[in-house]
């Protein structure tokens, strides 16, 4: 085989070799940044997560302390464990957030409830603090619960 091909095949083999070594090199960087990007939002994902259950233990302390109505913080525990796990709300004792949330979602909150007349609030808010002297207990208890309970971590995928 004369000289000139042997070079030929030389240079060309060496070529082969740098655009495989710069596409290995283009596919790690690409890894690496998606690897980044995962752990950045597994961390998000963390940190949304033990805001709320921070959140859900605030509201459960504030049920077993008389500071926020019952039907206020059983909608907002609602919720969250819709967020974090919506399995406990067919639990007992969680299921009485279900529960508060099912009987009251058709009152109007925000400014439907200031666009609603007064005597049509005043019925409803009735209603309202009925079904909380109804359920005290069980929504007492059910803060208690959810106060102390160990919510599983995130799986890193």
């Amino acid at each position: 085989m004369p000289q000139w091909i042997q070079w030929i095949l030389i240079v060309t083999g060496v070529l082969v070799i740098a655009l495989l070594g710069r596409f290995i090199w283009q596919r790690s960087r690409l890894l690496q940044q998606q690897s980044r990007q995962q752990a950045r939002n597994l961390a998000f994902q963390n940190e949304r997560r033990e805001q709320m259950i921070q959140s859900i233990r605030v509201l459960a302390m504030s049920i077993e302390q008389d500071q926020v109505e019952y039907s206020e913080a059983c909608l907002r525990i609602k919720g969250l464990l819709d967020h974090l796990a919506p399995d406990l709300l067919s639990q007992s004792p969680y299921r009485i957030f279900q529960e508060m949330h099912d009987a009251l979602q058709h009152m109007p909150t925000h400014q439907a409830r200031q666009d609603t007349a007064s005597r049509f609030i005043d019925k409803m808010d009735a209603q309202r603090f009925e079904l909380e002297r109804k359920h005290a207990d069980a929504i007492r208890r059910a803060a208690t619960a959810i106060r102390y309970h160990t919510f599983p971590d995130i799986q890193g995928h």
